[in-house]
């Protein structure tokens, strides 16, 4: 994959790509010598792409072996190639791709490796032992964030089983149309986020009162106790409204809320780890802040260790619609069966249909740091991201908000963005995120650990207190897809057995919850 001439080393893919990347850090100088003969006839950036042939005007652009786009213009042998050169090819059509065609390769499982996690009632497993108080509007958010605050400094420290105590704020709750079809979405979100096995079934709810979400709505699994203000006050209350009336002042409703946590503290510091296979992980593998290293360095690597859990019978999810609609000709055939396959089809169609009624379409992705960072479209963007996801069948697929169903390799539909993917993750159970970026962020979240891991050694040496993996070794040749597989694959088990934190959580950074809302708002 990799080659070197002259000491400028670049990455080609496939060997039908008219394309390769650049490695070297600062990029290429005009008049640099490269693999095969070419030299180039410009200054290269780092991770951008150089024209192995010469190119005409309207030329397909070939990268991963599967066309990025065609030339607005000819492009010379040692040429840039970028997004200002190529243009968007037409999707894939929906209607005509193989489902379920592939034969699912043979295996062997993987036995024998373990973490220490909660397990919960239900069956569930947890990678972390948190206090959760959700909100059923955004009305009470600050009071929340001032609780949280009350109870880390007044009640956390008499617990020492309980890793901490997060506040589930959002923008939801009053205002919406509730009752609008694509409703579900959010309150499904909500709902299922307070399922979260990291939570250990003890999420309070906070609410006003007046909402048109009750706060009643967002417990599923368990009775509502409506919390009162009396002596002989419910010992498991979960639900509180600051519009009680037996209420008086905001120190009694903060009162109120201490003591209900309280309560559910006492219950979680009774928790603790135990060993567990790894067929309890529920892995969410997610992609940021990308680069066209992502696609052969970073993405590769978490597609290895993707293997490597579902061959030990864990669960894996991967996401992002935009980022898989490009490249879903790939994915169909993985289908385990053509119900799977049709369901890949249908939220590849819903998504379309999302951004047609906003007059928007699939080339407002990638962002102008992707771009920089030298991925010049989607297309491009997508076949790197879908690596991720490695070679195993896909098993299942679940719309945005749902809970996993089934063990093994699911799709998760979610948009693209960090924290709206990350939300919807967190509702399906993910109980630890793998987060892959070839330009950097501080994404972190607070209910599951988030293990970050840099696509290029630029990066993963600049941050090198923000990055937990650094991939870009296999674009350096200092090691190959399958060892940073495994190194990646043995950090998981360390992180979720609590045994070693994550460079965010280290730090004390955290992102908010994003609800993805596609309904329409009164």
């Amino acid at each position: 994959m990799t080659q070197t001439a002259a000491n400028a080393r670049v990455i080609r893919v496939h060997p039908n790509d008219n394309v390769a990347i650049v490695v070297e850090r600062g990029g290429l100088a005009e008049g640099t010598a490269i693999a095969g003969g070419v030299i180039t006839t410009m200054p290269i950036p780092q991770g951008h792409k150089v024209a192995l042939v010469a190119l005409a005007e309207g030329d397909r652009v070939i990268r991963y072996g599967e066309v990025i786009g065609t030339t607005v213009a000819a492009i010379s042998r040692g040429g840039h190639v970028n997004e200002t050169n190529v243009r968007l090819p037409t999707a894939p059509a929906l209607g005509e791709l193989p489902l379920a065609t592939r034969e699912p390769p043979a295996v062997e499982a993987l036995e024998g490796y373990t973490f220490e996690g909660f397990r919960n009632p239900d069956g569930s497993v947890g990678t972390k032992n948190v206090l959760g108080i959700t909100t059923s509007v955004q009305c009470v958010a600050g009071t929340v964030d001032y609780v949280v605050q009350r109870i880390k400094r007044e009640l956390l420290p008499r617990f020492p089983n309980v890793d901490d105590v997060v506040g589930l704020n959002h923008s939801y709750g009053c205002g919406v149309a509730i009752n609008a079809p694509a409703a579900v979405v959010p309150i499904r979100t909500l709902r299922n986020i307070a399922l979260n096995p990291n939570f250990g079934n003890e999420v309070m709810v906070i609410g006003l009162g007046c909402e048109k979400l009750q706060p009643s709505t967002l417990i599923d699994d368990k009775p509502v106790k409506i919390y009162e203000n009396t002596e002989a006050a419910d010992p498991d209350a979960n639900v509180l409204s600051l519009q009680d009336e037996s209420f008086h002042g905001f120190g009694e409703m903060v009162e109120g809320i201490l003591a209900m946590a309280e309560r559910h503290l006492e219950r979680l510091d009774r928790r603790r780890r135990e060993t567990c296979p790894v067929s309890e992980l529920a892995v969410g593998m997610q992609c940021g802040g990308s680069d066209a290293f992502s696609g052969v360095t970073a993405n590769p690597a978490v597609g290895f260790a993707t293997d490597l859990i579902v061959r030990a019978g864990g669960s894996v999810m991967f996401s992002e619609v935009t980022e898989v609609r490009d490249a879903i000709h790939l994915l169909t055939p993985r289908a385990v069966d053509r119900e799977v396959g049709q369901a890949l089809v249908d939220q590849m169609a819903w998504y379309d249909d999302y951004l047609a009624q906003g007059q928007a379409d699939r080339s407002a992705n990638p962002s102008p740091g992707n771009k920089k960072g030298g991925l010049s479209n989607v297309v491009e963007k997508a076949l790197g991201s879908v690596i991720k996801s490695g070679n195993s069948p896909i098993v299942d697929v679940i719309g945005p908000g749902e809970r996993l169903r089934r063990r093994g390799l699911t799709f998760a539909a979610t948009p693209a963005s960090d924290f709206i993917c990350g939300t919807l993750q967190l509702a399906a159970g993910m109980n630890l995120q793998v987060f892959t970026t070839g330009r950097g962020t501080p994404y972190n979240l607070s209910m599951a650990p988030v293990i970050k891991v840099s696509s290029n050694s630029t990066l993963g040496q600049r941050w090198f207190d923000l990055i937990d993996l650094d991939a870009g070794r296999i674009a350096t040749g200092e090691a190959s897809i399958e060892d940073v597989g495994w190194e990646l694959f043995h950090l998981i088990l360390e992180v979720a057995s609590g045994r070693q934190r994550v460079a965010a959580e280290r730090l004390g950074l955290y992102n908010d919850l994003v609800l993805f809302n596609p309904a329409p708002v009164t």
